[in-house]
C-alpha cells in the first residue's frame, strides 16, 4: 500500500495515552488502523467515522487480524453523537476534523475524563510563506518514503496487498494554522499545537486531573 502520512504519525500519537487509560475514542476512525492499535493496547476504544464502506473494511479487517481486543466500530457522524460527558481518558482525530465544524472540539473536550487527552491529527492548507516553505521540505522526505514503501510492497503476497484498499473520502482542509491556533485557544486552553512533516500538525489538549 502506499505510503500514508497519518500512519507514519502512529507512534507520536501513541505516546500521548496517558497511563492506565481504559477507555478511548477514535473520531474519522476511516478502516481502523489506528484504533485497532489502541485496542492491542488492551484500552475499550469506541471508532466512528461517517463512512459505511470505510466501517464495513474497518470490521472486516478487525476480524482478519483476531487481536484480543477489538474496537467498537459505528457508522456515525460524530457531530451528531451525543457523547457521554467526562468519559474518555483518550480521544483521537486523524485527518478528520477539517471534515467538520472546528467547534466540535468543545463537544471531544468535554467527553474526556479528569486526566484525559485529547490528540489532533490535523491538516491544514497552505496560506503563509512558513506554509509553503514546510510543505517544500516534506516533498524530497515524501518521494523517498514513498519509494522505499513501494520496494516493500512488491515482496508482499497478492493476497495480503488486496486488503486495506477501501479509504473514506477526504476533502482538503480550509482552514488555516493560523485560525486553528487562535480558535484553539479559546476552546481547549493551555493546548499545544506544533507543525509536522507531510503537511499536517499535532495539537494535544490535557484536562485537568
Amino acid at each position: 500500500m502506499p505510503f500514508d502520512h497519518n500512519d507514519h504519525y502512529h507512534r507520536l500519537l501513541l505516546r500521548q495515552v496517558p497511563r492506565n487509560c481504559g477507555a478511548a475514542l477514535d473520531v474519522g476512525c476511516g478502516t481502523g488502523r489506528f484504533a485497532r492499535r489502541l485496542a492491542d493496547l488492551g484500552i475499550e476504544v469506541d471508532a466512528v467515522d461517517p463512512s459505511a464502506e470505510a466501517v464495513a473494511e474497518a470490521h472486516a479487517l478487525s476480524e482478519s487480524a483476531g487481536g484480543a481486543k477489538s474496537p467498537r466500530f459505528r457508522q456515525a457522524d460524530v457531530t451528531d453523537v451525543e457523547l457521554a460527558k467526562g468519559h474518555y481518558d483518550f480521544i483521537s482525530c486523524l485527518a478528520s476534523i477539517h471534515h467538520m465544524s472546528f467547534d466540535v472540539v468543545a463537544a471531544l473536550r468535554d467527553a474526556l475524563a479528569p486526566g484525559g487527552v485529547l490528540v489532533i491529527l490535523g491538516c491544514y492548507p497552505e496560506k503563509s510563506r512558513l506554509d509553503w516553505a514546510w510543505s517544500l521540505a516534506a516533498v524530497p522526505v515524501n518521494a523517498v518514503a514513498r519509494l522505499a514503501v513501494a520496494a516493500v510492497d512488491m515482496n508482499r503476497s497478492a493476497a495480503s496487498a488486496g486488503r486495506g484498499r477501501v479509504r473514506a473520502p477526504v476533502m482538503p482542509p480550509t482552514m488555516p494554522l493560523h485560525d486553528i491556533r487562535r480558535e484553539a485557544a479559546v476552546l481547549l486552553p493551555g493546548c499545544s499545537i506544533r507543525r509536522l512533516l507531510f503537511w499536517r500538525y499535532l495539537l494535544v489538549f490535557r484536562t485537568g486531573a
